[in-house]
């Protein structure tokens, strides 16, 4: 039976309390595939409810028995992989294989390292003849995006579980129905009534009921930084610890020692990773002036390697972007980055030739930006690279900081040193040396407007944990 058109409230699948439907649509084709139910306020009154009473027992729970669940979790998860990496393909775009090795697989991988954080987690330790715990921050209402659904949903719904917490999600209403899966995972696992629930909306009905609950203990919220300002200030009235993971634009910057022809179809990939379509994608690469003209023959060279396609064709490693809207944005700043004087590369406006109905953005590099181009600023959210040129290091440092932004920096070097020296002066909560491996036992999370909290792993952890100091818990 299919469960697009309830919620899952107290254990079991309902309907909402007023009916309201919108279109799922494949950004492939612009076709509606799917409907499901936009919920409202009642509807989080209800789930709120429910994780109140559910917190009043699995708040005590032990490590032991929330371990076993997420292991259940775990294991079901596994099991309705090739569900998910459809279900992520169809509503969002990704093609069909990086939908299963990435969407799906980094979800799998953020649910099992939590369950190895669990195990040795210290939720207590000593202080003379007191004791610091570390307990559940009580009910947590999740706000989760459309361009990594399941990262976000498995980032935030573990550590949750790991605490103790009882959740209330949202995922995006744009990409649903890997939410609704996921639910049915947590079902089947055998999720005590109450402690998980799910209901899907819009952010300016349920997004800001759940925000602005007093139910709601702390609001965790992934998406642009425009609706994490409005999360926070639903959430003020009421005190609540509020975690964003917010919007990036983060720079890449290669030194003069780069090697050129390795590094510059290394920083495109990761550009054009998702369609472009990550908080942390290196979108601004710093060039020095004499190796401009060069790393723009490469990135030219990289691009068009692209094959931009939907998300079920053979071939296809660049699918659509997610809707419409953000398809009109993206072309609106690629206007302006033509209209500003910076040099068009290669794509530009408009789809590919061969494709006339999708969300598809053509492969677009720019170079001769400047720091003050809407391109060089602003958050593009697609298949868009804007190469910078830097007279020193020095300059590059300075121009990469100079951003309301702070998610992610990437730097390209031999000299190890160096790297980390730098490193160490870039105003953002991750930098990435040399195009390493991700992990998903690193802090994930921004400086400045990229957010406030971390995720992945213990540091997750901790951001659904209260301190609590326990004064002559031993006798004097």
């Amino acid at each position: 039976m299919s469960h697009n058109l309830q919620f899952y409230i107290d254990g079991a699948w309902v309907d909402p309390v007023v009916p309201k439907v919108l279109d799922v649509i494949d950004p492939s084709n612009e076709d509606a595939f799917a409907q499901i139910s936009l919920g409202s306020k009642a509807d989080v009154d209800k789930a709120v409810a429910a994780a109140r009473r559910a917190f009043e027992t699995f708040g005590f729970t032990s490590r032991e028995e929330r371990l076993d669940l997420l292991n259940r979790i775990i294991e079901i998860y596994k099991k309705r992989s090739q569900d998910l990496a459809l279900a992520v393909s169809r509503e969002m775009g990704a093609p069909r294989q990086f939908a299963l090795d990435s969407q799906v697989g980094v979800g799998l991988a953020h649910l099992q390292k939590m369950a190895e954080v669990l195990k040795s987690f210290q939720f207590q330790h000593a202080k003379g003849t007191s004791v610091v715990v570390k307990e559940p921050i009580g009910v947590v209402g999740l706000i989760t995006p459309w361009n990594w659904p399941l990262n976000q949903i498995t980032c935030k719904v573990a550590p949750a579980l790991a605490a103790g917490c009882a959740m209330v999600l949202k995922p995006s209403e744009i990409a649903p129905l890997d939410a609704i899966i996921f639910a049915e995972i947590m079902d089947e696992a055998g999720t005590p009534k109450g402690v998980f629930n799910l209901i899907n909306g819009d952010g300016p009905t349920v997004g800001e009921a759940l925000s602005a609950h007093p139910g709601i203990d702390m609001m965790s919220f992934t998406g642009s930084t425009r609706a994490g300002i409005m999360v926070a200030k639903a959430a003020a009235d009421t005190v609540k610890r509020v975690h964003q993971e917010l919007g990036g634009k983060s720079a890449n910057i290669l030194f003069p020692d780069v090697d050129l022809a390795d590094a510059v179809p290394k920083g495109v990939r990761g550009c054009f990773g998702n369609s472009g379509q990550s908080c942390n994608a290196p979108t601004r690469m710093f060039v020095p002036r004499e190796h401009h003209d060069k790393a723009a023959e490469l990135a030219k060279t990289a691009a068009e390697k692209f094959v931009v396609g939907a998300a079920d064709a053979s071939g296809t490693n660049l699918g659509p972007v997610v809707s419409q809207i953000q398809y009109d944005k993206i072309q609106g700043l690629i206007e302006s980055g033509i209209a500003e004087g910076a040099t068009l590369v290669t794509g530009g406006p408009g789809r590919p030739a061969d494709l006339n109905r999708g969300y598809y953005v053509r492969p677009t590099v720019f170079a001769n930006v400047t720091s003050d181009m809407r391109i060089a600023r602003e958050e593009i959210f697609g298949p868009v690279l804007s190469i910078l040129p830097y007279d020193s290091v020095e300059e590059a440092i300075d121009q990469a900081n100079d951003t309301v932004y702070g998610l992610a920096s990437y730097l390209q070097t031999k000299d190890l040193d160096k790297a980390r020296a730098v490193a160490r002066r870039m105003r953002t909560g991750n930098v990435h040396i040399n195009y390493p491996a991700w992990e998903a036992g690193m802090p994930f999370g921004g400086y400045k407007q990229s957010g406030n909290g971390r995720e992945y792993a213990e540091y997750g952890l901790e951001d659904f944990l209260e301190t609590k100091g326990i004064l002559g818990y031993e006798a004097a």
